[in-house]
């Protein structure tokens, strides 16, 4: 008979089901953060609730149903073009935030500066998409990232700072940035804005993802068109959790909606025209996860040393074994040659090159798509504007030689 790990018995039951041992540790680390001020992303948690993944490969989770995403590339009709958008934008929230059920995501890693994450999406029927992350910024600690599908001629760029913190007995994971996804036969922009989360049911554990009620996420089209998603959960009398309302409708005529979307981001939706009052599509999260597509890359010893998987390979084979010690020290290890990078910069007067990434102090088409929503830019959060640099991509080289590799490791 299989042995359950701990990491699997916590992924795979409900609240509660947590080993006595473990439960210790994760009350005695809730109750450590419940007193820590300030920023939470640096935190070192339990090793059984991190995760193999780095941050840098979050953003892949944008593209993990091609279809989806290239879908509104096809489309004629603006207003549904739309309504393709936001449909997709939905689609992927479930991925990107509730990995209740994956017992190899937990608390992601953190970035190093530089740190890339490379990948494609190849897909016979849709073209290949391929995707390209990079941590552009330590203070404050920026991702930065391009998707692009040339068959279809669509992509999506985006940047954002996370900023973690706990209030009122809660978790908070806030974002500050932005995607654009962009058409090109359409010349048409359709930024988005980040849901803000937090976790709530750490009594009894595991913790569940819940999005802010006071933070609307929008989505503004150049084409004229606004969505604005609501987001409400379980209360004491009635609701659900993860459940969302979300109105598409022409500027200036949020009053009259187009179509409408209504449902659980983590469970089941449904799509309508407003006008009509008809069910244009009903998606079920919970199933459509078992079709994703999965990015491909490749293998680790062909990686530049930069790259995620190679980066954190040790870690990533240590929590395999489940060697707490080896995790906490290879962890360790690379967070204190990281540190020491950033002193040799400053003594040198030299800054981390990015290979693919550039910083500006403006950014037009975004400031105005902004404005259509009055949503507020926050640049001075995320060290200016970034975007991704065509020439650098195209004249970029693997490196060979590796900052982190064991003969650099200090202490």
């Amino acid at each position: 008979m299989a042995t359950t790990t701990p990491a699997e018995k916590w992924g795979n039951e409900g609240p509660g089901d947590l080993p006595k041992g473990m439960r210790k540790e994760f009350l005695s680390f809730i109750k450590t953060i419940a007193t820590f001020k300030g920023d939470l992303s640096s935190f070192t948690a339990p090793p059984f609730i991190l995760s193999t993944t780095s941050m840098a490969e979050y953003p892949s989770y944008w593209a993990e149903q091609p279809s989806r995403f290239v879908a509104p590339a096809h489309e004629a009709d603006p207003a549904k073009r739309a309504l393709l958008v936001l449909t997709w934008f939905l689609t992927t929230l479930k991925q990107q935030y509730d990995h209740r059920k994956d017992r190899k995501k937990g608390k992601p890693l953190n970035p190093v500066l530089g740190e890339l994450f490379l990948g494609k999406f190849p897909s016979d029927a849709h073209g290949t998409t391929n995707f390209v992350s990079e941590q552009v910024c330590h203070h404050p600690p920026v991702t930065a990232y391009k998707l692009w599908n040339d068959e279809a001629g669509i992509s999506l760029s985006g940047y954002h700072a996370a900023k973690t913190f706990f209030a009122n007995r809660m978790i908070h994971l806030h974002k500050v940035g932005h995607v654009v996804l962009h058409i090109d036969k359409y010349n048409e922009d359709h930024l988005l804005t980040f849901p803000q989360v937090h976790l709530e049911g750490f009594l009894p554990p595991p913790p569940f993802p819940e999005f802010d009620t006071d933070t609307p996420a929008y989505i503004c089209s150049s084409s004229g068109y606004i969505t604005k998603i609501t987001f409400s959960g379980k209360g004491w009398l009635r609701g659900k959790r993860n459940s969302f309302v979300a109105s598409l409708y022409a500027e200036g005529e949020e009053s009259e909606p187009l179509y409408t979307a209504e449902g659980q981001w983590t469970g089941t939706f449904t799509i309508k025209d407003a006008r009509t009052n008809s069910v244009i599509e009903t998606y079920d999260a919970t199933t459509s996860t078992e079709k994703l597509t999965a990015v491909s890359v490749p293998p680790v010893d062909e990686q530049d040393p930069m790259e995620s998987r190679r980066l954190w390979g040790k870690f990533a084979m240590a929590m395999e074994r489940r060697d707490m010690a080896g995790v906490s020290a290879e962890k360790n290890r690379i967070e204190v040659r990281q540190r020491e990078m950033r002193k040799e910069e400053e003594r040198e007067g030299r800054k981390w090159e990015l290979r693919y990434f550039s910083n500006t102090a403006v950014d037009p088409r975004v400031e105005a798509l902004c404005a259509k929503a009055g949503l507020r830019i926050e640049p001075e959060l995320t060290g200016g504007f970034w975007q991704f640099d065509e020439g650098k991509y195209k004249n970029a080289e693997r490196k060979e030689e590796d900052p982190f590799g064991d003969e650099k490791a200090i202490g």
